[in-house]
């Protein structure tokens, strides 16, 4: 029995193969739908390209964080050397780019890195402690042999007698609304 305060979270669609649910991504994709997913119990070859996805930015927030982690690093010894603390020795420069290499380096890393977790966290809008999809008594199947196409409420194309339409002549065999 359903909750009459809840409301729907998504409309899902259960397909038998891989290629079923491939061919009904690329369906999906093509009727305008923004806000939707597919779930496999393991990768499937060519499903990014199905359903129209573009590289992943966290390659951006890497980068910004390895840059802002070597420039850190070359101010710090910079600070430290030439005018916090100088020790002038046989008339060498108070700083040179050479020898602050190995903190510049280490902080190139640790920032990078976390820079790559916070926006994977940051883009895949976690942590999420709920997901409507976990109540459902089917999607427990996808760890094992099913595959799901969700398409959320929350699209600006959706329509339920539609959406449904729509998947039932892709060929789910069984299709479903979700409540959050």
């Amino acid at each position: 029995m359903s909750d009459p305060t809840s409301q729907p979270y998504g409309v899902i669609a259960e397909f038998d193969t891989p290629a079923d649910l491939l061919h009904a991504a690329e369906k999906v994709r093509e009727a305008g739908f923004t806000r939707w997913d597919v779930f496999t119990p393991f990768p499937v070859h060519g499903m990014d390209k199905a359903m129209g996805l573009r590289n992943s930015q966290v390659g951006w927030f890497s980068f910004i964080g390895g840059a802002t982690g070597y420039t850190s690093g070359m101010l710090m010894v910079w600070y430290m050397n030439a005018y916090d603390y100088p020790i002038v020795i046989g008339g060498k420069p108070m700083f040179s780019p050479f020898y602050p290499f190995v903190p510049c380096f280490e902080l190139t890393i640790l920032l990078g890195a976390l820079g790559a977790v916070l926006g994977m966290l940051c883009l895949n809008r976690l942590p999420r402690l709920h997901h409507p999809l976990l109540k459902h008594r089917r999607f427990a199947q996808v760890t094992h042999d099913k595959f799901y196409l969700v398409i959320e409420t929350s699209d600006p194309n959706y329509a339920e007698a539609e959406t449904r339409r729509l998947l039932e002549t892709a060929g789910s065999r069984h299709v479903e609304l979700v409540e959050e």
